[in-house]
């Protein structure tokens, strides 16, 4: 007899899956039932918050759905701060968690891991949490989990699954595979935007996270046009140092003169969330009139309304526009030189400690070429998310915009590092928030995930202190102690360096490259 626990295991498999990150427990026994026998990787994370977060790093560097398994009760609500991030930042994650048995769920009878209402609570934060009552039920929903990965704005699915429908018999049962895919461009919208982008003299591309994978489509149009293309956080590798590429935010004054200056604004997978737009909350953003929006949410639509929508895929709407455009369309003559000026004023107008710290970013870069860099909340982090010009498209992001999750740097990167064995993966976390997941490095061992550690140690959290003085507030709880990071590492069985200062970091990263396991440099910064 193959039960709901086993069918799980191989529905997962033919929708794709080749690896879970979890942690058993007596709730989830039966879902592991049949991953012995299967073709899927199991990761073991150190607690059920990382195995969030690794599955989060692996969809956004592989572009497949992460999978998470959890326990009841208390595993389910620690990954919920890693869906948290994956909401906001559109990541496709899929968490299947046990709950206990059907009879006792909403009684409060005092079972072990009970929740008042667990799906309850799991709809709050997911795109959709469902609850399998018998075995017929679990093909649909694993099919309406990925139709939403595959047709809509992505985020996390929740499925949950009573441990007494666990054992339930699940012959026969067959995947429903989903072929849905996203709204088509809508064609009467492609030409009027086409129209108002081959009239324009200054025309302007805003990009954000949902255009990364768009990047031939991207840089097709921006060059038909001549246009300027500002990239946000999560956009940042697109069209690496090309004369018409602007890796800088929206939230600098440049940046913004820009976009004041354009006559037609093109903003391609772009919420227009304030910790791009306006981070420094001082009011100064303000949307272009002759505003075109591309995004497949058409609740993010709504939310900034603009003088034209197109609700599609950022890829399949940048080429329509591009085909759309007339043979006769003149490229915008000053588009490079525009791009170029904001650059340079972008940059010039960050203070000498904001310049460093970023070029210590390009010295990782530059290192490691090719590299997915995967950040923490961290100082290095934050200066490069203001400026920084990545060379791989989807390979630089972090936890510093959107819901701000410290800790989600180390596991992620975990995560990358699986997804994308190929290529470098670096973790840049700051002493504070590398504390907050730093068992992890041990399921990086585990798994022969190579990623390079690296450590900003300024002892403390001195993003959060600056803030507390610049508003007259003293400093308190800023200052916690780090351990010393190299013997940790070494208690892992984890080589470690420690450099005094980023003088040195090239030559670290290419040895630690070398080693082809997990390492650890620390950057102790005065």
């Amino acid at each position: 007899m193959t039960t709901v626990g086993e069918a799980l295991i191989s529905l997962l498999e033919a929708h794709g899956v080749d690896t879970v990150f979890g942690i058993p427990g007596v709730h989830t026994v039966e879902l592991y039932r049949g991953l012995a026998r299967s073709r899927i990787r199991h990761v073991t994370p150190r607690h059920e918050q990382g195995a969030g977060f690794m599955a989060d790093g692996y969809a956004r560097a592989g572009g497949k759905p992460g999978v998470a398994f959890v326990i009841t009760g208390p595993g389910l609500t620690n990954t919920i701060t890693a869906m948290g991030q994956a909401r906001a930042d559109s990541v496709p994650m899929l968490v299947i968690s046990g709950v206990n048995a059907t009879p006792t769920l909403g009684k409060g009878l005092g079972f072990l891991h009970e929740l008042p209402d667990q799906r309850g609570m799991m709809e709050k934060v997911a795109l959709a949490s469902t609850r399998i009552t018998q075995a017929a039920e679990l093909p649909g929903a694993l099919a309406h989990a990925f139709a939403l990965f595959s047709s809509s704005r992505p985020g996390p699915v929740h499925i949950e699954i009573p441990t007494d429908v666990m054992v339930q018999p699940a012959d026969g049962l067959q995947a429903g595979l989903s072929n849905a895919v996203p709204p088509l461009p809508d064609a009467g919208a492609i030409a009027e935007a086409a129209k108002m982008l081959a009239t324009a003299k200054r025309p302007l591309i805003l990009a954000g996270g949902g255009a990364k994978h768009a990047a031939a489509a991207l840089k097709h149009l921006a060059e038909r046009l001549g246009a300027p293309v500002v990239q946000t956080a999560n956009a940042r590798g697109l069209m690496h140092g090309h004369p018409l590429a602007v890796p800088a935010s929206p939230s600098l004054k440049a940046v913004r003169a820009l976009m004041a200056d354009a006559d037609v604004v093109l903003a391609a997978g772009t919420e227009f969330g304030p910790t791009d737009y306006d981070m420094y909350g001082d009011g100064g953003f303000v949307l272009p009139d002759n505003l075109v929006r591309i995004d497949i949410d058409p609740a993010q639509l709504r939310r900034h309304p603009a003088r034209l929508c197109i609700e599609a895929d950022c890829g399949a709407a940048l080429e329509a526009l591009a085909a759309r455009l007339p043979e006769t369309v003149k490229q915008s003559p000053e588009g490079e030189a525009r791009a170029g000026a904001a650059r340079e004023a972008a940059l010039s107008g960050l203070d000498k400690t904001l310049r460093g710290q970023i070029e210590v970013v390009e010295t990782i870069r530059d290192a490691l070429p090719g590299s997915i860099v995967v950040g923490d909340s961290t100082q290095p982090v934050y200066a490069a998310n203001l400026y920084y010009d990545h060379d791989r498209p989807g390979g630089w992001f972090n936890a510093a915009t959107g819901f701000g999750a410290l800790g989600y740097g180390p596991p992620a990167a975990i995560g990358a590092a699986l997804a994308v064995p190929d290529a470098p993966v670096v973790c840049l976390s700051g002493d504070g928030g590398f504390q907050f997941t730093l068992p992890e490095i041990g399921a990086a061992l585990d798994a022969g995930a190579p990623v390079i550690f690296v450590v900003w140690n300024n002892r403390g959290y001195r993003e959060i202190e600056t803030s507390m003085r610049e508003v007259g507030v003293e400093p308190v709880g800023v200052s916690p102690e780090p351990p010393d990071f190299c013997k940790l590492a070494q208690a892992y069985g984890i080589e470690a360096e420690r450099l005094s200062g980023a003088a040195g970091l090239a030559a670290a990263l290419t040895r630690a490259r070398t080693k082809g396991k997990p390492v650890l440099i620390e950057i102790s910064v005065e």
